[in-house]
């Protein structure tokens, strides 16, 4: 099938609260693989966001918007999305020709799926992301969780790391596949001129810049990142750090920075355009998002390493969760103990340190294999191969 082709033959019910225009890498993922995947046969059951309209003009599939509103005083408050949701699923899908439904998350998406394919004798395939399993940890989440995805004829894992945990709930193994997430690889693409944001922070063009991307919470680790920058400073090394994100550790961050000793060199930037954000990555020598746990709060795989990784740049990840996908340690960029200071401030020296080559001898790794594996037409193609055998 050529590259640019649309298989007007898919027909399938993707049911996923989150698509573009929303923000995200689960919106983005099921909007870019869908788009390829099929046509206008295949529907998108999705919320009503702004700039929904605008969206939906330019798209191959068929999108219905849903309200999928919640209310505090109705218990639980989720149940009227959990109602629109069945209700639009067998509408659609007893008027369209769709031969399977698919499920952008277990809940609520996943546990009206299979009630709505027992209905409709359709097969069902449920995506799992890690976070949700670690993270819903009450009883009646839980046994609807296991119901779901006990009850697909197939799920999608995000890593291995989120396979075990669906074999840990008892899903039947041979049920569970592992598709990685992907990127835009023209538009995360090596060979960006990044050099007008390094100025934008008064870099020289010796300066060393490590990049920080994500939703400022503890578990992204950027507090270690922030307070290893002296310590790399007193090693020799001229470096920077910049952060780009919002969330609810924005006060945390910044009071560490104005408790630093070199407050010049950490730069909170809050959010950044789409369009810059390549250009911020092509700016950067290095990735560093060193996770870990807190509490059951984890990583499952961690998009903007891809996204790095595509743009030319090695990356230092935490050994917790599923990161293990995106970051191959030792060969893309490193793991570390997110926990720790010290290992933290020990993995960035050693991807900066020129003078080993490794750094670099890792990001070309990183690159090669963005580019080869994480396309989101190989990604399509991986959908589509699985997806394949369900119509059998």
């Amino acid at each position: 099938m050529n590259s640019n082709t649309i298989r007007q033959d898919a027909r399938y019910l993707v049911l996923t609260e989150l698509f573009q225009p929303t923000k995200g890498g689960t919106a983005v993922w099921f909007d870019e693989v869908y788009r390829r995947l099929g046509g206008a046969g295949t529907h998108i059951l999705t919320a009503d966001v702004p700039g929904a309209a605008e969206h939906d003009r330019l798209s191959p599939n068929t999108v219905h918007r849903l309200a999928l509103k919640r209310y505090p005083w109705i218990r639980p408050e989720s149940l009227p999305v959990y109602l629109e949701f069945f209700l639009k699923t067998l509408a659609v899908g007893w008027r369209n020709p769709v031969t399977q439904i698919h499920a952008g998350r277990v809940l609520p998406e996943g546990l009206v799926a299979v009630r709505a394919g027992r209905l409709l004798k359709r097969p069902v395939v449920i995506y799992a992301h890690g976070e949700e399993i670690t993270t819903w940890r009450q009883p009646r989440r839980v046994k609807a969780m296991k119901e779901a995805y006990c009850g697909a004829d197939m799920v999608i894992a995000n890593s291995d790391f989120t396979r075990g945990l669906l074999l840990d709930m008892g899903v039947t193994p041979g049920n569970v596949v592992i598709i990685h997430p992907g990127v835009d690889t023209e538009r995360f693409r090596p060979g960006l001129d990044g050099s007008a944001l390094r100025a934008s922070l008064g870099l020289k063009p010796e300066s060393l810049l490590i990049l920080s991307v994500g939703r400022l919470t503890r578990r992204k680790g950027f507090d270690y990142v922030m307070q290893s920058v002296p310590e790399l400073v007193a090693r020799g090394l001229d470096v920077h750090h910049a952060v780009i994100g919002k969330g609810e550790d924005a006060d945390y961050l910044a009071d560490i920075r104005a408790r630093s000793g070199m407050p010049e060199r950490l730069h909170l930037l809050g959010g950044a355009s789409a369009e810059d954000l390549p250009l911020w990555y092509a700016a950067c020598d290095l990735f560093a998002m060193p996770n870990r746990d807190v509490g059951a709060d984890t990583e499952g795989f961690g998009m903007v390493y891809i996204e790095a990784a595509a743009c030319g740049r090695t990356s230092l990840a935490g050994s917790a969760g599923g990161t293990g996908a995106a970051v191959l340690d030792g060969k893309t960029g490193l793991r570390c103990n997110g926990n720790s200071l010290a290992s933290v401030t020990a993995g960035l020296y050693q991807l900066l340190n020129q003078s080993t080559g490794f750094g670099a001898a890792c990001a070309a790794r990183a690159q090669e294999r963005a580019h080869r594996e994480f396309s989101w037409m190989a990604v399509m193609q991986r959908t589509e191969a699985l997806c394949r055998k369900l119509d059998r």
